[in-house]
């Protein structure tokens, strides 16, 4: 079954995929203008003004290294005639001394958008109540109050910052400028003193928080004393360290937005304050994820449920892949490397998988079907294919059993469906059939008896299951006499049926002793004529003589 199962996901996958292949292009050649159809792909932009995350990343990242020149590219508007058309000196000149007078006022109390909500879309952001060519990326503090910092969309030029703000940035005054930002010593073009102070807030808060959380711990600790295994303070053990981490997160974010720090440390910081975010919430639901299992897990065992807790390990297993997959993403999509193409290229990557690795696919359908048909638990003995020992581990991709001579066999979840699986752990009763031989000398009235005399004994015996219980004689075989015994113990326990079927034959073995009824032990008898006989006594007569 899994085999079938998997050859028909790959076939599907593999008919997905040319279909998507044969029909993206048509489809796409299709939306395209014929007057259009013939036009060149536009290259892309030389300084990264493509979406306002990029304008903006770009744009610290030329306010950062001082370099004005550079930064002038985000603030000149293009030609309308021709957008490709190189500024003049002069208006380069001119932007260059608008971005420096822009970094002095971001310096004084400006604030941008934190990086993870720029809107990564070439069209922007189309939810908000500005027009569909502007974007709102920050505010800028000044004496007559709170002022927005907007993106202006130019068709085929990009993103840049909108002629409204830069009008505002001309006409603020010297006062509202920090002018401490340009005259101290600075790292990665901020003031040393803003690092060390943003820094220094994010370690003391999270110390703080994490002292808190440390003394709720002790506080519930001695509260519930000994049992530490209670669910409650599981959960606190768990969750506390991470929840302690992105708190401190939390307000790093609400607290650098309102000290009067460099731009560029304040974005910065909160840029990577985002991947600490992503690591702690993730951080706090693996621990929820080890914590909720080992409580359920602990249920199973005590409750003897052993294929749930098998569930449990694989359910467990698979969020935790989940969760560090959807970190990976956040955390890249936070450095800035763009997701979207490499999330939309898993459809054609899981075909070549399929292809490449239908074993693997092949033991994850498995997997599923033995946790789903549940042919045996983990601690159960069985014998699959020429294997017998006891299952330890089911894995994603293999089960593991161990052997009666301690040795580990893992076993592909695969091979399984093709395999005979005998488990010994779910018989609900244990056979007693033994042949017993007795001597020819019995005689067929002490057969009689001794036959009255088993079914009296397996009548009485309190671990035997009367339904089937018999003791018959069943021939004559070369040198005993055969009674079959036969019969059912009441137990699931392999040991405690060895010990009952030790006292039945023990009981039987006194039983036939009582009634002088010998058991028989291979014997042969040889007859031989009277005229033979003679002949061989005269001959061993004359060897003699």
């Amino acid at each position: 079954m899994i085999h079938a199962v998997s050859r028909w996901l790959i076939r599907f996958w593999i008919i997905l995929g040319c279909a998507v292949l044969a029909t993206v292009p048509a489809a796409a050649q299709s939306l395209v203008p014929a007057e259009e159809a013939k036009a060149p792909v536009q290259e892309s932009d030389a300084f990264g003004r493509e979406t306002p995350r990029s304008t903006v990343t770009n744009l610290l990242s030329a306010l950062a290294s001082d370099d004005f020149t550079r930064a002038a590219n985000y603030l000149i508007a293009p030609d309308k005639d021709d957008a490709s058309q190189e500024p003049t000196q002069d208006e380069i000149e001119t932007a260059a001394r608008l971005a420096a007078k822009l970094n002095a006022l971001l310096d004084a109390g400006g604030r941008l958008t934190p990086f993870a909500r720029l809107s990564n879309d070439v069209a922007g952001s189309i939810d908000d109540d500005l027009l569909p060519q502007l974007e709102n990326i920050g505010s800028l503090s000044l004496a007559n109050g709170e002022e927005p910092i907007l993106l202006r969309k130019y068709a085929d030029a990009g993103w840049r910052i909108a002629p409204e703000t830069l009008q505002i940035v001309e006409a603020a005054s010297a006062d509202e400028e920090n002018p401490a930002s340009q005259t101290s010593f600075r790292v990665a073009g901020a003031p040393v003193l803003d690092w060390l102070l943003l820094l220094g807030v994010a370690i003391g808060t999270f110390l703080a928080l994490r002292l808190l959380a440390q003394a709720i711990i002790v506080i519930f600790d001695r509260i519930l004393g000994s049992t530490r295994q209670r669910s409650i303070f599981r959960f606190l053990h768990a969750a506390m360290p991470p929840l302690a981490l992105y708190a401190s997160v939390l307000i790093f974010y609400s607290v650098a937005g309102k000290i009067e720090v460099g731009i560029i440390v304040r974005q910065t910081l909160l840029r990577y304050a985002g991947i600490v975010a992503w690591v702690a919430l993730v951080w706090f639901l693996l621990r929820l994820v080890d914590a909720v299992a080992g409580s359920v897990m602990l249920r199973m065992h005590r409750a003897e449920r052993r294929q749930a807790v098998s569930i449990v390990t694989f359910l467990r297993r698979v969020a935790k892949a989940i969760l560090f997959a959807v970190a990976a993403i956040a955390v890249l999509d936070t450095l800035g490397l763009d997701v979207t193409t490499g999330i939309a290229a898993l459809g054609i990557g899981g075909l070549a998988l399929a292809l490449g690795a239908q074993k693997t696919i092949e033991n994850l359908v498995g997997s599923v079907t033995l946790i789903a048909d549940q042919p045996f638990q983990v601690g159960d003995a069985a014998q699959i294919g020429d294997v017998f020992g006891t299952v330890e581990d089911i894995g994603m991709r293999a089960t593991r059993v161990r052997t009666l001579t301690r040795t580990l066999v893992s076993i592909p979840n695969g091979n399984l469906a093709s395999d005979r699986i005998e488990n010994y752990a779910l018989r609900d009763q244990f056979l007693f059939r033994h042949v017993i031989g007795v001597s020819y000398s019995t005689d067929a009235d002490r057969m009689e008896q001794a036959l009255t005399a088993i079914r009296t004994i397996l009548r009485d015996d309190p671990d035997i299951i009367d339904d089937d219980a018999r003791a018959r004689f069943i021939g004559f075989a070369e040198s005993t006499l055969q009674i079959e015994v036969f019969a059912y113990f009441r137990t699931t326990s392999f040991v405690d049926s060895l010990a009952m079927q030790e006292a039945l034959l023990l009981t039987i073995m006194r039983k036939l002793a009582q009634l002088d009824v010998q058991i028989a032990f291979p014997t042969r008898t040889i007859a031989l004529a009277r005229e033979q006989f003679t002949r061989l006594r005269s001959a061993e007569d004359h060897v003699d003589g």
